[in-house]
């Protein structure tokens, strides 16, 4: 891992970010007692007594006696309280539970920039309160560029207890359910912006602000201390938050974080190569050269083997498979791409048709991968729509002819003026060639996997979330 703080220190954010948890996952009420999923039998049955020597009826025509009644049902086992591990898997689940705003959200103004412009849209939120004393912090994280289906139960959960904070998650702007427009025009598209969602985040901040004094019975000049995290491009949104609005948060935890702008950016193209090793990076290169030879000769036939025969431009299609690859490196997954290549390799099977066999299985399908995304003819389309583009409004391919000024001077470029955020990147993340880099003594890309390495990460991102938190200043009453 490469790790870089800005002011106060280096430290890292640990690569540990298991899976959300599922909302069937909620069935624990406390910890330590085990809910029943089968239906409990009813209760006991009481005995009827019959009386069958009815006043008028003589003893010789009085019916049998009746049956002896049923035993009673064997009492139901005890069943033993759940085991440790059971206790602590259920802790974890309620932990990590996922529990939407009381009001379903908050009305976020449309245009910030606008004076005339009042018309608001439903953002969604999330928050987890459990641990949460009344002055304590708000760890504020920040969704990126998908719908946002609750709060993960990842580290961050151990940092809310141990700090005793409240986390809250509000969704981006335009995914899930908080898209202001039912239809993604152009012109509706123009208030999607990374600058619209950072001042969503501060509008954010002061509406969850005054819940909480309005929870606590408390003045309206009252701040909880707020820590700001993010990955990728909420990574990004992280420092540019500390960095726009320094008196609304204590610090930012930016892992990920692309904050440079990088014409040409052909470091993400080698960081693949470097990760894969010389086994599997000579096994691509082939698949390269053979897939290349193929669409000079028949070129649909390769495009349908890839399931990709919608591209008709062989540069979209070559641009699929490059990004295929990257996936499995991006997203902690190499096996999945090498194995396949360098068993082919060794056995003398098709490189071209193994390679196409991981793209359909791992790329399209688990991935939920949209072909049409890569096609150009798609940048035409005026009214798109979430399967046209894979999920993602930032995620299709446009060209860049020109960087303009104003992009290069609202990313934060190598000499950043800004304080107390800490950059973390993945030795192999491709795309740490557009974040801040700085190795620290903590850096050890060939152990970041080990128990010892992981404690020392969690000591020093705690360490450092203290001290910022400590050197909060008396917060403003207004911004």
């Amino acid at each position: 891992m490469v790790i870089s703080a800005v002011d106060g220190g280096s430290t890292l954010w640990p690569s540990m970010n298991p899976p959300p948890v599922a909302a069937g996952a909620m069935t624990v009420a406390r910890p330590g007692l085990e809910v029943e999923s089968s239906s409990r039998p009813n209760k006991t049955l009481e005995q009827e007594s019959l009386s069958h020597g009815v006043d008028g009826v003589s003893s010789s025509r009085r019916l049998p006696p009746p049956p002896p009644p049923p035993p009673p049902p064997p009492p139901r086992r005890r069943r033993r309280p759940p085991p440790p591990r059971a206790r602590r898997r259920a802790d974890r689940r309620r932990r990590g539970r996922r529990r939407p705003a009381p009001d379903d959200g908050m009305d976020q103004r449309l245009d910030h920039f606008s004076p005339t412009d009042h018309r608001q849209f439903k953002q969604r939120y999330y928050e987890f309160a459990d641990y949460h004393a009344g002055g304590g912090p708000v760890f504020l994280r920040i969704c990126g560029e998908s719908s946002c289906n609750g709060i993960p139960n990842d580290y961050l959960a151990v940092l809310s207890k141990k700090f005793g904070a409240a986390v809250v998650t509000p969704e981006h702007r335009y995914y899930g359910k908080s898209s202001p427009f039912e239809s993604l025009t152009t012109e509706n598209l123009r208030f999607l912006s990374s600058k619209q969602a950072l001042f969503d985040l501060a509008a954010f901040r002061q509406h969850y602000q005054e819940i909480l004094n309005a929870r606590y019975n408390r003045s309206s000049g009252f701040d909880n201390p707020w820590f700001v995290f993010g990955v990728s491009y909420s990574g990004a949104l992280s420092a540019w938050f500390r960095l726009k609005f320094p008196h609304l948060t204590c610090g930012s935890l930016a892992s990920s974080g692309v904050v440079l702008a990088v014409y040409n950016f052909t470091d993400f193209d080698k960081q693949v190569g470097d990760s894969a090793g010389p086994e599997c990076k000579a096994a691509l290169q082939e698949v390269t050269r053979l897939v290349d030879e193929q669409l000079r000769l028949d070129s649909r036939s390769v495009k349908v083997l890839f399931g990709a025969e919608k591209l008709k431009n062989d540069g979209d299609f070559l641009f699929f498979l490059a990004d295929a690859a990257a996936i499995g490196f991006q997203y902690g997954s190499p096996d999945a791409v090498c194995s396949p290549l360098i068993n082919a390799k060794k056995t003398g099977r098709s490189l071209v048709e193994t390679y196409a066999q991981y793209v359909q299985d791992f790329f399209i399908r688990r991935w939920g991968t949209t072909v049409s995304s890569y096609d150009q003819e798609y940048l035409k389309n005026t009214t798109p729509d979430d399967t046209n583009f894979g999920g993602s409004k930032f995620a299709v391919r446009l060209p860049i002819f020109k960087w303009h000024p104003k992009t290069i001077a609202f990313a934060l470029q190598r000499s950043i003026q800004a304080s107390k955020i800490v950059f973390t990147n993945g030795s192999q993340d491709p795309w740490r060639h557009a974040s801040k880099q700085k190795s620290s003594k903590y850096s050890d890309p060939s152990n970041c996997s080990s128990p010892a390495a992981v404690s020392t990460v969690r000591k020093q991102i705690a360490s450092h979330i203290s001290l910022w938190l400590s050197q909060c200043q008396e917060p403003t009453r207004a911004w």
